[in-house]
């Protein structure tokens, strides 16, 4: 590729999104402890499924095996951020269900992150960010 080609341009500013606003730097500023970054990663997964999870769709979700999973959904179930919620098709599976507790963490990480990107944006126009906002989800969507 060409030096002047966007891809080019995209993966690098890819790359330096990814190591200048991890999961892990975006929870430490909502108040996340970094050693809670992969319950956190487990809580993202739940709200953003568009049906109920279980065990393994989190696996899938966070491109981890089964036992790390299991280890994981059980600390966020620990913690008292998630529940386990009975399969009402099938009593042999659970599917997994916000607490009210995990509902305010991800609050307070979303307010979180989305006043860095705010703060980020700030001397951009509204059409600016518009237009940045609707190139983006386009661009993420397209990625699969």
């Amino acid at each position: 590729m060409r030096k002047d080609d966007p891809a080019v341009a995209v993966e690098a500013a890819m790359v330096a999104i990814r190591r200048r606003q991890s999961r892990r730097t975006l929870a430490r500023e909502a108040g996340v402890a970094p050693s809670d970054d992969a319950t956190q990663q487990v809580l993202d997964a739940v709200e953003a499924a568009a049906e109920p999870l279980g065990v393994t769709a989190v696996a899938a979700a966070l491109d981890v095996d089964q036992p790390r999973a299991s280890k994981l959904v059980a600390a966020a179930v620990d913690a008292g951020l998630l529940r386990r919620v009975a399969d009402q098709d099938d009593g042999r599976r659970s599917h997994l269900a916000l607490t009210p507790s995990g509902h305010e963490r991800l609050d307070a990480v979303h307010s979180a992150r989305q006043a860095r990107f705010g703060a980020a944006m700030a001397d951009w126009t509204p059409a600016e960010r518009e237009t940045f906002a609707a190139l983006l989800t386009r661009f993420v969507l397209a990625l699969g």
